[in-house]
């Protein structure tokens, strides 16, 4: 069970002091001296992030009085991805390449969807994985234009080992390839707010950690050293996140007479639909680009929150940072994130808060932040199996590691898949379809209860597929749904 944390829950933090006890403290360093020295170097970071984080969660304000201060961002702030391409980019395009480095949030597993070991490995299509995809992208770049632009995976203590592994196969591959692993945090006693810290619970830290770790892993010195400027950090789940040359040439553009032209963080948002609600969207708050996120709204305001005609955009969590300027904020100390509090009901029954941190909620902390409202086709996140069915179909071919969507569909969004608690592992999609359908005129699909596809099945328009408890369905293969209700007694429907 986990949730967000509201005002009523969470009490006066002045009741609260900002400062660990001594004894807390004094059982942490125990901790650390019964550890091996290299292990307890890394816990110490660790714990000392985790106390900045602390002692901003005690302090914070209070989430209505953050609510009133809310105003849309300026028109100016939100730029159009249209209007950047049509910037003319340099004939030597090699020449923007080897400012970049991409970095992909790698901390994630694969249980979800019921697959053991890191979500970056999970085989997606024909035997691929995510950070298949990822190598055969920027290997295409460096290959087509001459360029040497590294990848960089952050992975957490659970996906760390196995992807160094299989980091093996790509040794002839023409890409330099590193790793750091971000860090873990205690969760907190709900009453008590003080910190548990038997290592086994320590969780962790949100994606928001990457500028610290990336920081203490000493790559940040190593890049600029090689003439590197420019971060692009994105989720390696999400397909879509692919390197944009426009947007790349944006972060490299330098007007000294009109410094406020300059870009330093550049966080790609998109247009939100019914789908994407929950997603963090851009504000501002005391005339500073903000990135609010759910969590941080109070229980009055979640509806206002959710409604897409109030909130229009949602952040991708694709971004692009100066590696000058995020150098200089973190050794300033000076990058604020804004802290996620996650109430979490432990297997044992323990009542517990999740502190994290959401890497977007930097722009806050940069001179020159900007919003750049991109194509939807950026965003292509797989998160459940209904994602996975759709990256699977014939909507999408690949090119050199990226999903294109397929021509003859006529529009370009993407069918809304809605797949019940019969589909939610990867194994159930391997056993309930014979093949993927296909899916190319599909615009809304839900399926409950026991069904299974056969071969060559077609499915256009809106299709429900209902199986009530104790019947089941089975679509013959070769079937052609279009509009089409099928209900527990496979009677069929115009709908």
């Amino acid at each position: 069970m986990a949730g967000i944390l509201c005002d009523s829950e969470m009490g006066c933090h002045s009741q609260f002091c900002t400062e660990l006890p001594v004894s807390v403290e004094m059982e942490m360093e125990s901790l650390l001296e019964k550890t091996a020295p290299e292990e307890a170097q890394v816990l110490r970071d660790d714990w000392k992030n985790f106390q900045q984080l602390y002692k901003q969660f005690i302090q914070r304000e209070r989430p209505t009085s953050v609510w009133e201060k809310i105003c849309r961002p300026p028109a100016e702030t939100i730029q159009a991805y249209e209007s950047l391409c049509m910037k003319p980019l340099p004939t030597d395009v090699s020449s923007l390449l080897e400012k970049l480095v991409v970095l992909k949030l790698n901390g994630g597993l694969g249980t979800y969807m019921g697959v053991p070991g890191p979500k970056g490995l999970m085989n997606v299509r024909e035997k691929y994985t995510f950070l298949d995809f990822t190598v055969q992208q920027i290997e295409h770049l460096n290959q087509t234009y001459g360029s040497d632009v590294p990848l960089v995976l952050m992975n957490s203590p659970f996906t760390d080992e196995e992807t160094r592994q299989s980091l093996q196969k790509y040794s002839q591959c023409p890409i330099c390839i590193h790793t750091f692993v971000h860090s873990r945090f205690p969760p907190l006693h709900k009453d008590t707010r003080l910190p548990m810290l038997s290592l086994e619970d320590w969780f962790l830290s949100g994606h928001g950690d990457v500028y610290a770790s990336l920081c203490r892993s000493g790559l940040i010195e190593l890049f600029l050293a090689q003439g590197k400027e420019i971060l692009f950090i994105s989720n390696i789940d999400n397909l879509g996140a692919t390197v944009d040359l426009h947007l790349l040439s944006e972060m490299l553009h330098r007007d000294l007479q009109n410094p406020e032209t300059t870009c330093d963080f550049l966080m790609e948002v998109t247009d939100r639909t019914q789908a994407d609600r929950k997603g963090g969207s851009l504000i501002e708050i005391d005339g500073k680009l903000r990135l609010l996120e759910i969590a941080q709204v109070p229980p009055e305001h979640v509806e206002d929150f959710l409604s897409v005609s109030e909130f229009k955009i949602f952040n991708t969590n694709n971004l692009w940072v100066s590696l000058k300027a995020l150098q200089i904020l973190t050794k300033q100390d000076s990058i604020h994130l804004e802290v996620i509090a996650n109430r979490q009901i432990l297997p044992g029954g323990q009542d517990i808060i999740r502190l994290e941190t959401a890497a977007g909620s930097a722009i806050g902390s940069f001179s020159y932040p900007r919003g750049v409202n991109v194509p939807r086709s950026r965003f292509l996140p797989v998160k459940t199996t209904s994602d996975l069915l759709l990256v699977k179909s014939n909507l999408y071919h690949l090119c050199n590691g990226s999903f294109i969507l397929c021509e003859e569909r006529e529009f370009d969004t993407v069918p809304l898949v809605k797949l019940g608690t019969h589909f939610s592992k990867v194994r159930d999609l391997q056993i309930r379809f014979e093949n993927i359908p296909n899916l190319v005129e599909l615009d809304h699909l839900t399926v409950s209860g026991d069904v299974t596809f056969g071969k060559d099945v077609v499915l256009k328009g809106s299709v429900i597929i209902i199986a009530n408890h104790g019947c089941k369905i089975t679509i013959p293969s070769g079937s052609v749904l279009e509009n089409k209700v099928v209900s527990g007694n496979l009677s069929l429907l115009d709908h």
